[in-house]
């Protein structure tokens, strides 16, 4: 049987400051451009300055991960090689979207409060479409399908590219809509081939090639509604023992774990709060050279359960980023 998720689309780790993630970041061996914030002029003839949030991405050839953060609560100044949008938008619609824009800032600002971390996870999907019925014939709530524009590095040159997407919402009527107990959750639109083909490739110093997995800690008396609502919204079962569960994607995984069995998963690590997303994981061309890189930037780095690298939270900014050494020449 054929599935309409066969993988992840990218992750969002939310950050106080952009200019120090930036740096640790590009320690940790990831390539990133600079960051992009939205620029809006606070009243009519006001010029414009930069609102809302800010975000960059490392790339990957199908997948990337996401760097976010508010303006307000960011912590440090924008950066200097910032790239400023702005919107154009007519003085009598400026009200509307400012206000949609602080929305979107204000639930940023929230997974913040929470704590600094990883709190976006979005899965990749050939049929969008098709998963938002199935999503709906299992009572699992959701936003709709939209579609937004994002930009491609290209040989010939910046292009703009849409992507569908969709959010889950939570059971919880008082939670906001596409959020859920340890985040935002949803789908979009797997790139198409010729896209893939004809996006430049990024060169990451530590080897990374592609998302393989992230982590997602519940309370022990959690997992198994926790593996509930990761079944529909997968659309397959689990494997895996008592305390640890794992959903197979293909070229990736989800694992849910009991906050017990967290330490044993990932050594000395544990949850800022619960549910939280905890780790990610990358696959890497050459796993030893990735830890020469690593160590010779003067992180520390543990070994997981399954004896991949990975550098902890607390060196991180908030979620311990797993490096695996790639299952196939690339």
């Amino acid at each position: 049987m054929g599935h309409d998720i066969d993988g992840l689309h990218h992750v969002g780790h939310v950050v106080r400051d952009m200019e120090r993630a930036l740096e640790r970041y590009r320690l940790l061996g990831f390539t990133l451009p600079p960051p992009a914030y939205p620029a809006l002029p606070g009243a009519a003839g006001a010029p414009a300055e930069p609102f809302g949030a800010g975000n960059t991405h490392a790339y990957f050839p199908r997948d990337f991960v996401e760097l976010v953060t508010v303006v307000d609560d960011a912590g440090g100044a924008v950066p200097a090689d910032a790239h400023l949008i702005p919107l154009r938008v007519p003085d009598d619609k400026l009200p509307a979207v400012m206000a949609a824009v602080r929305g979107t800032a204000e639930n940023l600002a929230a997974c913040l409060r929470r704590f600094e971390g990883m709190h976006i996870l979005m899965f990749d999907s050939a049929d969008v479409e098709g998963a938002a019925g199935r999503l709906e014939a299992g009572g699992v709530g959701h936003g709709g399908v939209h579609a937004v524009q994002r930009p491609v590095e290209t040989a010939k040159g910046t292009r703009m590219e849409p992507v569908r997407y969709l959010e889950i919402d939570g059971d919880d009527p008082a939670m906001p809509r596409g959020r859920v107990p340890e985040g935002r959750v949803g789908l979009a639109e797997s790139p198409s081939a010729e896209l893939v083909d004809a996006q430049r490739r990024v060169d990451h110093p530590n080897g990374a090639i592609g998302l393989a997995e992230c982590v997602l800690c519940v309370a022990d008396g959690e997992l198994g509604e926790a593996e509930r609502r990761y079944e529909s919204y997968l659309g397959r079962p689990a494997r895996g023992d008592a305390l640890t569960r794992v959903f197979d994607l293909g070229g990736a995984k989800v694992v849910l774990v009991a906050a017990s069995a967290l330490d044993r998963l990932l050594p000395g690590e544990r949850a800022p709060v619960l549910p939280a997303f905890v780790a990610y994981g990358v696959a890497v061309r050459d796993l030893s050279a990735t830890e020469r890189l690593l160590r010779g930037n003067g992180f520390p780095l543990v070994r997981s359960a399954g004896g991949d690298l990975f550098v902890p939270a607390a060196q991180a900014l908030g979620v311990a980023i797993v490096f695996r050494q790639a299952s196939q020449p690339y």
